[in-house]
């Protein structure tokens, strides 16, 4: 069975919109978490532009479900995440001035800094997972670094003019077998929503999704609960 991640890091850009206290991500999380979500993502950014610590220390310590902290390779994140212990890292790549994340981690060119991260991480008995485009060549790279897991980076698919949404369906089938024969893992995320999932959720060796924006879109309409209901009824049919 497909595993659902939510993403809560809209949660936390809205109440940063006002500076206030609510809407509280962690909330949210545990709302998520009632409804059957497996785990909840969060992101803390560098510039701290949504998730703070504060809500990464609450998740840790009152989820049921399994904790994915999606982090930059850096020092000051390795040192975080090393003291959190969430149950997933996902290491992707990041700019102070992107709307959200733009492409997978280029770990060919990052390879010493992500082995060594990896290899930090897994002293600490974390699991890890790395964002990636649906790429031969970063896939290898990948399991070579030590990866238990990859994110294959959904994002050309999901906007894709349905002319070519086939093409890119294909580069994910493709990249999500490879990963299997190699013995990663397969999670999947960004720009998916009741629309485009069913494909997606076809794919070989398919371990998770993890989607946010379009779960706490829809519950402004439907409601968080049904939101995740939603993907969970597509993710189990």
């Amino acid at each position: 069975m497909i595993r659902l991640s939510v993403n809560v890091d809209h949660v936390a850009t809205l109440r940063e919109a006002r500076g206030g206290r609510e809407p509280d991500p962690v909330t949210a999380a545990l709302i998520c978490e009632l409804a059957g979500a497996d785990g909840i993502t969060v992101h803390l950014r560098l510039d701290r532009r949504h998730i703070k610590e504060r809500d990464l220390y609450l998740l840790r310590k009152l989820l049921k479900t399994e904790l994915n902290l999606e982090m930059a390779v850096t020092e000051e994140m390795l040192k975080i995440a090393l003291d959190v212990k969430p149950d997933q890292c996902t290491l992707v790549p990041e700019r102070p001035e992107e709307l959200t994340t733009e492409g997978g981690l280029d770990i060919v060119r990052h390879r010493e800094a992500v082995k060594e991260a990896v290899r930090r991480l897994h002293e600490a008995g974390i699991k890890v997972s790395i964002f990636v485009e649906p790429n031969e060549e970063q896939i290898r790279m990948a399991k070579e670094v030590g990866a238990d897991r990859i994110e294959l980076n959904t994002k050309n698919y999901s906007e894709a003019p349905p002319k070519r949404r086939g093409e890119e369906l294909e580069r994910l089938r493709r990249a999500a077998e490879l990963a299997g024969k190699l013995g990663l893992e397969v999670n999947a995320g960004h720009g998916l929503n009741v629309q485009n999932l069913p494909p997606i959720a076809k794919l070989p060796n398919l371990r998770e999704v993890s989607i946010g924006h379009s779960i706490i879109s829809r519950a402004i309409f439907i409601g968080l609960e049904k939101a995740v209901k939603e993907i969970l009824e597509i993710l189990h049919r």
